[in-house]
Parts: C-alpha cells; structure tokens; sequence
C-alpha cells in the first residue's frame, strides 16, 4: 500500500519562502530526525505529570505515543500534532489521590476515563453543531479564569516540595535559576527545551547534596512492559463518583487547547482547519480515555511542538507518526521509568514554581489576547470570585460528590457571569459583548 505523503521538492531542502505540508515529508532520514525532534521537544513537559502525580510515565509515554497515533488517523493526516500529558489533570488527579488509599492511582484513572469519554462526546457534538456553543457557554472572560484558577489552585504543592527535605530549597533555587537563565540567554530549541533543561541542571546539582537516589535505577531492567494499572471501578466504589466535579473543569482546559491548537496550525499553514475541530477533540477523547483505562495519565495536543513546526517550518504528520512510534519504543524501558522517579523534590518545586504560574498566566493571556474589557462589571466580578475560590481551594460536599476549589471555581465563573448577563440585560443596562473566537494556547512554557 502506497503511503499518503508526497515529497516536498528533492525532499532534502525547504526554500526560505517554502514550508513543508501535512501531506509532504521529506526524505526519510531526515524525517526521523524531525520526529526524533518532536520527541524530545515533548519528553521534558509528559514527563512532569507522572512524576508529580505518582502515575507510571512508561505507561505515560505509551499512551502519550499511542494517542498521537490515533490523533492523526482519527483526524485523517490533515493535522499535525503530538498528544502529551495534560497539566489540567494534575490538581484532580492529586484530589483523587489523597482521598483514597495510598497509592491506588485508580481512583484518579477513573477520572481520566471520565474526562475521556466526555471529550469524545463533546467531539462529536462539535463535528456536528460547530464550535460556536462553546463560545456562547464560555466566553474569554470565563474561559480565562477557569484556565488561571487551575494553574493558581497548585501553588500548596509547590511549598509541600519546596520542605520535602532541608536541602530542597537549595535544589529548587538552582533549578529555577537554570531555567531563567536557559529561557533567556538560549533561542530557538534549546530556549523552549528550558523546563527539562533545567531540570537536568538540578538534578545534577542535587547528586553531591545527596537528593537523588540510583537505587531503584539499577535494579529495574533495561526491557519490560510499561507499569499499566486498572482503572477504578465505579459500580464496586460508589465514592469513584464524587471524584467527578473535581475533574470536570479539565473538559473546558482541554476543548480550548485543543480549538487553540487547530487555529494556531490553520495560520501557520494558511488554511481553514476549523472542520477538522471536532475530529481533534474526539481523537484526544479517544486518547485520553485510553490512557484512564490502562493507567496513563490524560492527553492534549502539545504547543512544544507547535514551536518546533514553527522553528523548522515543517508540518509533515509523517514525523509525527514517527516520533509516536519512538514514544512508544522508549515505555518499553523501565529504566526510563525509574530514572524519571528518581528526580527529587527539590527539582520538582524549582520547576512548578514557574510552570503553576505559568499555567495560570495562560488564562490572563486569553483574556490579553480577546481584549477582555475589565474595566466592565460583568467581567470583573466574572474573574474574581473564581480565581479566589480556586486559589483558596473551597469545598463543598454533598454526601459522597466532593466539589474542589477548581470545580467550584469552574461553576462560580460561568454562574456569575451569565447571571449578572440576563440580569444586566432585563434592567437594559451596558453588557459586555463576547468576542465569539477564544484565543487558547498550550499550558506549557515554550
């Protein structure tokens, strides 16, 4: 059977004023090299989620690999995109932890399938109807504040990892320090590869300060299957229901990753991608569905990778079909596995002290980006209240449904703003009018 790409000219060289398309490749060689690339582009970010959330990053890594598979073939090779670990799962996931025994990471996998389930749904509605319910539900002003609240919501896990010993400080003032230092005087691939690369100059930096243990590193085998795990099981746990409220707001994070992500490559290769929107929400779905079933943490498309499309002006889904592949090679390692939970705490504060914020600041962006009007009431108290409830981590619980401060933050957003909305429009007073297109992008540095 023929492959679906053609050859970009002599499939050596890209002219300045040329780009390679999601139906071209270049040679083969070179197209390994570039979903070697995008392989490393990712590792640093996927890797972060099993790491501070207890999840198996060999079976990460698999379902990461095995959803960007999926992606391209659900979204028929049109849109090129990698599916790595999601950072919108890890506030639910810790949630869904803590209230269950330690280390049954089924509890939270059932969120994951949920969510999954859920997204896939959401695809087909929107392959259906069109995005424009979605802008109608969240406008950027709520949007932006669910996504702040999220990142904002994490910053007690920062401090837990922060004390974890007494020489965490130093590990994660070093850290931080590389990562600023990277991001500013490094460009291009290196300058986005800042997060992993500071991570490996406190991970070195911690070896004398006697942080890092190798223990579990030699002992585990050079070859072996990824750690899945099951999910839990609902009809046997009936409190696996009450997780829910907490993993819901994911949902939105993840329709505005992923609308932002087909408008982002819809310019950059200078076509209408917006019928291919469904079809990308329904594969992450898919994919993240798989992930909650076998033990993998929850997907989203990558803006790492977007960079790198943008650095090298290649957009062939055939180097992404190659770095899945080599994703899904590298979880037959426990080794990698065991390297990756040997990174200390200390690391881990100094890298989530920017990144939870981060995350945060992708939600102001949203608002920079939609021109956000908050000298208007309806947008001022449509932000505020949310940030306040997910920052201060309010409950609520109703027998065994427990709503964090994300998921009451999440409902306070839409509840005021759509509220004060009918209000202000039965008194006939100002509104605020919507920009209809949410501007979302990838809560990842780069």
């Amino acid at each position: 059977m023929a492959l679906p790409w053609k050859l970009h000219a002599d499939g050596t060289t890209v002219s300045p004023d040329a780009i390679v398309l999601p139906e071209e490749r270049l040679s083969w060689p070179r197209t390994i090299g570039f979903g070697a690339q995008h392989v490393v582009a990712m590792f640093g970010a996927t890797f972060l989620v099993p790491l501070l959330t207890g999840f198996s990053p060999t079976a990460t890594l698999f379902f990461s690999g095995l959803g960007t598979l999926l992606f391209l073939l659900i979204t028929g090779n049109r849109l090129p995109s990698y599916l790595g670990s999601s950072f919108a799962f890890i506030a639910p996931i810790m949630a869904a932890s803590a209230a269950g025994p330690e280390g049954d990471l089924g509890r939270a996998s059932f969120g994951i399938l949920a969510i999954g389930v859920l997204m896939a749904i959401v695809g087909i509605v929107v392959h259906r109807f069109g995005t424009g319910w979605i802008n109608a539900l969240m406008p950027p002003v709520v949007m932006g504040a669910i996504v702040a609240l999220i990142g904002f919501n994490l910053a007690p896990a920062v401090k837990n990892n922060w004390d974890a010993t007494e020489r965490s400080g130093i590990v994660a003032l070093i850290t931080i320090a590389a990562v600023v230092l990277i991001t500013v005087l490094f460009r291009g691939l290196i300058g986005r590869l800042s997060i992993v690369l500071g991570m490996v100059v406190g991970y070195v930096a911690a070896i004398p300060l006697g942080e890092v243990s190798f223990e579990e590193f030699e002992q585990a085998p050079l070859f072996g299957l990824p750690a899945f795990h099951a999910v839990g099981n609902p009809f046997a746990d009936p409190t696996l229901w009450g997780l829910l409220p907490a993993f819901l707001p994911v949902v939105l994070v993840l329709i505005a990753e992923n609308v932002g992500h087909v408008k982002s490559v819809g310019l950059m290769v200078n076509r209408d991608l917006d019928p291919v929107t469904g079809r990308a929400l329904l594969a992450d779905g898919v994919s993240t569905m798989l992930a909650g079933f076998g033990g993998g943490s929850g997907t989203t498309t990558y803006g790492e990778n977007i960079g790198v499309m943008a650095a090298t002006r290649v957009y062939s889904t055939a180097a992404y079909w190659v770095a899945g592949i080599f994703a899904i090679l590298l979880s037959f390692s426990p080794k990698i596995g065991a390297l990756i939970f040997s990174v200390p705490a200390g690391v881990l504060a100094g890298v989530t002290v920017a990144l939870y914020g981060l995350i945060g600041l992708i939600g102001v962006k949203i608002w920079m980006d939609n021109k956000v009007d908050f000298s208007k009431p309806i947008n001022q108290f449509s932000a505020a209240i949310p940030l306040i409830v997910g920052i201060a981590d309010f409950t609520l619980q109703f027998g065994s449904v427990v709503f964090n401060g994300i998921a009451l933050g999440t409902i306070s957003a839409v509840v005021v703003y759509h509220v004060m909305r009918s209000l202000s429009r039965l008194r006939g007073g100002e509104m605020v009018v919507a920009d209809p297109v949410v501007t979302a992008g990838r809560e990842t540095p780069r």
